[in-house]
């Protein structure tokens, strides 16, 4: 998932095509369905984001009982409203009535309307006994090019690769120690402790992963290294690419390689240098769909195709993580210039699972 922040955001209207009722409200490039004549192009308001969690106090007060998902009926989640696709909800609760939106735009009022992200339960598979491991190299949260549509300029050489819908499985290599995590036990600097059966302990030790980063490692000259790969098969989510992941071999792919050496920061290889070095090291690498000058509007379209992953095309595509041909900060996101175009039928479609 994305950063959560719930935000103060200046909108744009535009009309719906498919009801005389309804409008959508444009923030960045996201839009969500909203009442016709609630609001005009300039007006302030907020946004609360795709996986957040409503208290039932707000969900009444925005007149959403028993219309949001999950088993509670309190998730924000995509859908489409009379043809259109509506992503997060624009309101102006009672509490912010008073509040001058636009002064303090950086503000997150998550807190204080008790709005809280979703996390989804850990299968037993994928979870197990933790330990710590304060060096691990961890993974970033990826913005959505929906939200912060300025990172790339038009016809800056990038790379996009395809979003494969598993379970992010990090190692990380810290000197002769290796360690194995998920996105979210590694966000808190926690590791998985050594269990053949665990999820991710099987994918690194079929695709013998530590031996692989020994090899970066030696390359770069780094002291560590972070191996970040998608694990995915039936068992792992609802799209499984024609792998089983409760089989013998579980489906896994790299994305990205991170390398550090002594206290220096972590350096991301670049594309090109992750393709030469997943090479050599035997690693597999999710598939490569683009390369050439950025078009918002072709990555937008090629988001949206079927997946390469097993051969077959047997279901939907995720979507794609487009990053520069050349790494480089980008200022918008205060870090990593990098981004993902998720596919609209992923995000409407019915009995997803979302498992980090």
């Amino acid at each position: 998932m994305s950063t959560f922040r719930v935000t103060a955001e200046r909108l744009t209207i535009h009309p719906h095509g498919n009801a005389d009722a309804l409008e959508l409200a444009q923030v960045g490039l996201y839009r969500a369905v909203v009442a016709k004549g609630q609001y005009r192009t300039g007006d302030w308001a907020l946004y609360i984001p795709e996986g957040a969690l409503l208290p039932d106090g707000l969900i009444a007060e925005l007149g959403l009982t028993g219309r949001l998902a999950g088993p509670e009926k309190n998730r924000v989640k995509a859908v489409r409203l009379r043809g259109e696709l509506s992503q997060g909800i624009v309101c102006l609760p009672d509490a912010v009535k008073d509040v001058d939106l636009a002064a303090e735009p950086d503000r997150d009022y998550a807190a204080e309307l008790g709005v809280t992200k979703w996390i989804p339960p850990v299968p037993v598979h994928m979870a197990g006994e933790v330990v710590p491991a304060p060096d691990l190299l961890r993974w970033i949260e990826i913005e959505d090019i929906k939200r912060y549509p300025g990172i790339f300029e038009p016809g800056e050489p990038v790379v996009a690769t395809e979003k494969i819908h598993g379970s992010a499985c990090l190692f990380s290599l810290v000197g002769e120690e290796g360690f194995v995590s998920s996105k979210g036990f590694g966000s808190k600097n926690l590791a998985l402790a050594h269990n053949p059966k665990n999820l991710y302990w099987r994918a690194v030790e079929t695709y013998e992963v530590a031996a692989a980063a020994r090899r970066v490692a030696a390359k770069y000259g780094a002291t560590r290294v972070g191996v970040f790969g998608e694990v995915f098969g039936r068992g792992v989510q609802d799209l499984a690419y024609g792998a089983n992941a409760t089989g013998e071999r579980v489906g896994y792919a790299v994305f990205d390689i991170a390398v550090a050496a002594g206290d220096e920061p972590r350096r991301w290889l670049d594309p090109a240098e992750l393709a030469e070095t997943l090479d050599e090291v035997g690693l597999p690498a999710v598939p490569r769909l683009y390369e050439g000058p950025y078009d918002e509007a072709a990555l937008m379209e090629l988001a949206a195709g079927r997946e390469t992953v097993s051969g077959t095309e047997a279901h939907l595509r995720e979507g794609l993580v487009v990053r520069p041909a050349t790494g480089r900060r980008s200022d918008i996101l205060g870090g990593r210039a990098i981004a993902k175009f998720v596919s609209p039928a992923y995000l409407t479609r019915k009995g997803g699972t979302e498992y980090e």
